[in-house]
This record gives structure tokens, sequence and C-alpha cells, in this order.
């Protein structure tokens, strides 16, 4: 299977596609589809990278990936041995060119424009959940309808953003290949020292080509997105254990000093690690 870009099994004339994904852990190779995401995870917790940065998914969470959009997940096997999401895919074009440019679908544009850089429901998560939970026993005109209904939800619902930057152009199977690999060490290897020459190594590039390839298609430096890395793996352990020192979360996610450490947290974050800590739990 090619890592970029990766296609969505489907029928030829299939205009919406649910699935659903039970595994121990997700598919873990950064991949993209022309398709529209929109994701219910029903069980297990990580990571995932959405073009230019790195999120938290857990139980309960909803996601819209845009069509075309980088994106790979790393399951935590600590927090679930079992990784359950149920997914719609579509195109903006599924049901007709025109068909979200009518009158009657203005509303839609609250949905399609943010969509494009993904993006985390906040609110409504109740209403929309049940939506899923009828999708597994519905014929396929009826899963239209709760698309629709779902897409409706969300558009009146408080989202985040999951990227700040999209890169334009496709990649290719051997750009693909090559950010998957960076991607995949940097996730991994985050708690240890990572020198330019290795993740340039990684990538098979000299270290001034990989600096302008890596910047160009995140809009951002490596190190940059290593140190995002850290951080949202520190508010995991702050989140996991409210009697971690503050001193052992730093070493543990690569951090050379605490100092260094309390700086980029709340450069990041806005609050210093204790007052992360003091907000989760007070």
């Amino acid at each position: 299977m090619k890592v970029l870009p990766f296609k969505i099994p489907k029928p030829k004339n299939e205009a919406l596609i649910y699935q659903e994904d039970q595994e121990r852990i997700f598919y873990g190779q950064l991949h993209q589809h022309q398709e529209i995401q929109i994701s219910l995870i029903v069980k297990g917790a990580g990571s995932f990278v959405v073009a230019d940065t790195i999120n938290e998914y857990k139980e309960n969470d909803i996601l819209v990936i845009g069509g075309y959009l980088p994106h790979v997940f790393k399951s935590d096997l600590n927090k679930s041995d079992e990784s359950i999401m149920c997914s719609l895919f579509f195109n903006k074009s599924s049901f007709g060119k025109h068909f979200f440019e009518l009158t009657d679908m203005a509303g839609a544009k609250d949905f399609f424009t943010p969509s494009e850089y993904g993006m985390k429901v906040l609110s409504k998560k109740k209403k929309i959940t049940k939506q899923f939970e009828k999708l597994n026993n519905q014929n396929k005109i009826e899963r239209i309808a709760t698309l629709l209904k779902i897409i409706s939800l969300i558009s009146a619902a408080k989202t985040t953003p999951l990227s700040s930057f999209v890169y334009k152009k496709n990649y290719t199977d051997d750009e693909g290949k090559r950010m998957n690999d960076v991607f995949k060490y940097a996730m991994e290897m985050f708690h240890e020292p990572i020198t330019l020459e290795e993740i340039a190594d990684k990538a098979h590039m000299n270290k001034n080509s990989f600096c302008r390839y890596f910047k160009k298609r995140t809009n951002k430096t490596f190190f940059q997105f290593l140190i995002e890395i850290r951080i949202e793996n520190a508010c995991k352990l702050i989140y996991n254990d409210p009697d971690l020192p503050i001193s052992h979360i730093s070493e543990q996610c690569g951090f050379g000093t605490i100092a260094n450490f309390n700086r980029k947290f709340k450069e990041i974050k806005g609050v210093t690690p204790t007052e992360y800590r003091l907000q989760r739990f007070s």
C-alpha cells in the first residue's frame, strides 16, 4: 500500500462511504485522500499530526479532516489496547457539482471552509454522536440524510482548527514516504536529543536542503515542530500523573534544562507547566 496518496476503498458509483475501523492501533502512516473525513473516536487515545500541527485525540472526540490534508495517527497503547473509529468519507461534489452551492445549503459554508484546515468539534458532541450511532443500521439513502444532519450540527458547533498551514500541492509517493519517516521518527524519539544531521539523514537529504524542504511543507522549522511534539507529550504526562515532578516531565520529554522547558511550554500553551497543572486539576 502506498503511503501517499491513500485510496479510500469504495465502489465506483458510491458517493458516501461509512467505515468502522476496529484495530489494536489506527493506521499509522502519513497519508492523504481526496475525500473529506468526519470521524468519531469510539475508543482509544493518542496523538495525531494534521499538516503542520500535532494534536491529541481521545475517546468521544469528533474530528474533521479536509480533502488532501496529510495526517497520521499514533495510538497510545498505555491508554487502551483497542482503537475504534467510525468515519464518513465524501467529496464536496459527491452529490452533484453544485449541490452544496444551492441556497438551501448556504449554511454548509461554515463546515467546508474550516474543514480545509481540519477541525475538532468542541460542542454539540452528544447530538453528533447520536447521529453516528444510527449509521450502522441505515441504508444508503438514510446515511446521506444523516451526513447532512451531521454537517448541519458541526456548522453550528464550536470547533478548533487542527492545523494552521496547508501545503497546497499534493504529495508524491516519494515525498509522502520522506515526510512519514520524519514525522514517525520525531513522534517516537522526541524524548531523545535529535540533531539536524540525524533527521536530515532520515529524509535522505543534506541539512540545508532538508531545512528548506520541511519549512516549505509545514511553514515551520523541524525543531519548532519537535518542540510542539515534546510539549504535547508533556501535557499528557501532567494529565496522567498529577504528582509527577515538573523536572521529571521536562527530562522525559527531551528538554535539556527545566528553564528551557518552562519557557517553551509557556510560549505554546500560554501558561507555565505548574499553572497548566493547576488549571487541569483545580
